[in-house]
């Protein structure tokens, strides 16, 4: 029979076929006779003729629609580099009887720090002193106009208390600060036990003094940091967002910046991706910017990829994965069929 097909997008390496993240390697299941993997071509909607003859495909940042799925009976495991989902239609997958997995455990603690690190950059200033500091002993003597904000006391907040969420607050802990957050599925018992106050969204905006989002992307969050619940913001906070872009809205958080609502915001993400070379947010010197890259480390990679290979070797077994989006999926006559025919070889 032959073997299990896997297609990697073409993005994950570089034209010299060096890794263009170092440490995400799946050959092992190529080399373990088990698979045979090959390319398809990065493009941001991925057509039904880019998977056609897949029976595996990984994802980075590459769309998979209802669309992508036409005329399919192969595929049977969408396995996702990292824990946000919201470029592949989980719906379609599931009608498909296609199986998608993520990876929350390669994530959350690189996560959690390019949170940590954003808030300790703008707590220190950090950026403005680097940029005094250059100018020489002129830039020197601006230094006493460039005081952070001091922790212990402080109030952060987390909207979105998952994986990642729960790691920034166990990261957070030496600081001395008070823990407060909001999320609907998070009950006041665990919250207890990670020293976390819950509260109400509108709440949360309102007493942080270092606020940071961690919450998936999805009608409900699209657009949850807006003008209003930014207007509840003291105008010494600062705003973090290493979720989805679309969760804040960009146009009023300028707004916020420009005129003193907030005092500045770091971001890892932006809406659209990649942002114009005109995107207002870029000349603004209390926000600092990273192109949806600050977690990445081959640390990162590497785990995203162990992960990855752990579901395909369950998927080719005939098991079913572990880091399962769509656990639905799971009982569906058509995706168990899948699963005995790989299990029968």
């Amino acid at each position: 029979m032959a073997k299990f097909r896997i297609g990697l997008p073409s993005g994950l390496r570089h034209p010299d076929g060096s890794l263009a993240f170092p440490g995400y390697e799946i050959d092992a299941l190529a080399e373990d006779g088990l698979a045979e993997i090959g390319p398809f071509e990065s493009k941001r909607n991925l057509a039904a003729d880019d998977l056609r003859d897949l029976q595996g495909v990984v994802l980075l940042g590459e769309r998979l629609s209802a669309a992508s799925l036409a005329g399919n009976d192969r595929l049977v495991h969408v396995a996702r580099m990292g824990v946000g989902f919201d470029t592949v239609d989980v719906t379609a997958c599931t009608a498909a009887d296609v199986v998608v997995t993520t990876t929350p455990d390669a994530v959350r603690r690189p996560m959690a720090v390019a949170t940590m690190t954003l808030l300790l950059v703008l707590a220190t200033k950090l950026f403005a002193k680097d940029r005094i500091t250059r100018e020489g002993p002129a830039g020197w003597a601006k230094k006493v106009h460039e005081n952070g904000t001091g922790l212990v006391g402080r109030t952060l907040g987390v909207v979105g208390m998952g994986n990642i969420g729960t790691e920034v607050f166990r990261m957070a802990a030496p600081f001395g600060m008070r823990h407060i957050a909001a999320d609907p599925a998070f009950n006041a018992a665990a919250g207890a036990e990670l020293g976390v106050e819950l509260l109400p969204v509108d709440e949360v905006f309102r007493q942080a003094d270092f606020l940071s989002l961690n919450c998936p992307l999805n009608d409900d969050t699209r657009h949850l940091a807006n003008a209003e619940r930014l207007a509840l913001m003291k105008p010494t906070a600062y705003l973090i967002n290493t979720s989805r872009g679309p969760v804040v809205d960009q146009a009023a958080l300028h707004r916020a910046l420009m005129d003193g609502t907030i005092a500045g915001a770091g971001l890892d993400v932006m809406d659209p991706e990649p942002s114009d070379a005109n995107e207002p947010l870029h000349g603004l010197a209390n926000v600092i910017l990273s192109p949806h890259a600050l977690g990445y480390s081959d640390q990162l990679w590497a785990s995203m990829a162990e992960i990855n290979m752990g579901d395909f070797r369950r998927v080719i077994a005939g098991e079913a994965p572990e880091n399962v989006v769509n656990p639905e999926v799971l009982d569906r006559p058509g995706f168990r069929d899948k699963l005995a025919r790989l299990a029968n070889g």
